[in-house]
Order: C-alpha cells, then sequence, then structure tokens
C-alpha cells in the first residue's frame, strides 16, 4: 500500500522540510495544508489520505483539536497521525497522546527520526 500524507503545518517552510524529509525517506505521495480546518476539507475531499503528520500551534484550528475532530469522526478513527511540533514539555506530550495521536516528534527533527517514527506507527496501525 502506498502512503499518501496530508502535510499539516502554518508554516510554509516547516512544510517544506518535512515533505522534502518524506522524499528523502522514499515516498512521493502528499498533500499540504496551512491550518487544521484545511486539513479536514482536503481529508473530506480525497478518501485516499492515509496518514496525518500534523503541526500543534496553527491558526484557525489547532493540531490538537484536528486530532480531537479527526478522531471523532467514524470515517478517519483510526488514520495514522503524527504530531510534529516544538512543544517537547512531558505535559503537552500526555495531552496529544491522550487525544490518540500515534507518535509524537519534537521539533528540530532529522529525517530518521521522521523515518522511525513513521515506522513505529505503520507497525502498530
Amino acid at each position: 500500500m502506498e502512503l499518501k500524507f496530508l502535510v499539516v503545518d502554518d508554516s510554509l517552510t516547516m512544510r517544506r522540510i518535512v515533505t522534502n524529509s518524506l522524499k528523502n525517506l522514499g515516498y512521493n505521495n502528499f498533500i499540504e495544508a496551512s491550518d487544521g480546518r484545511e486539513a479536514l476539507d482536503k481529508l473530506a475531499a480525497d478518501s485516499d489520505i492515509n496518514f496525518i503528520i500534523t503541526d500543534w500551534n496553527m491558526p484557525v484550528l489547532s493540531g490538537l483539536e484536528l486530532v480531537k475532530t479527526v478522531r471523532a469522526d467514524s470515517r478517519w478513527a483510526d488514520l495514522p497521525i503524527l504530531m510534529v511540533t516544538t512543544r517537547g514539555v512531558k505535559e503537552d506530550i500526555l495531552q496529544a497522546l491522550q487525544a490518540r495521536v500515534n507518535n509524537y516528534v519534537v521539533k528540530p527533527f532529522t529525517p530518521q527520526v521522521l523515518n522511525e517514527k513513521i515506522d513505529q506507527v505503520l507497525a502498530t496501525a
């Protein structure tokens, strides 16, 4: 199965870093959104999306709100979600895990770390 990623971050630079990292890891199928609301619209419009990588701190709809909304919708409840964020304190990580993200990466990160986290998510999906 080829993965199709939805990369969600309000920073164009960060979306480029994530998509370039994905390309370097051999993944070439992804679309982008600049906030959680746009991500939900793209998710609703594209049934081929099967992995979400999202930032936390975004305008309109945060990454945490996106995760909670996705998890509450039966169409996407089991979709793998990786949160990539600067929020590295234990309370934030616990909050994200309670919202049912599959894994968590603190920025800055290396492509190797991203790959390990994606592999961990896929191994448990």
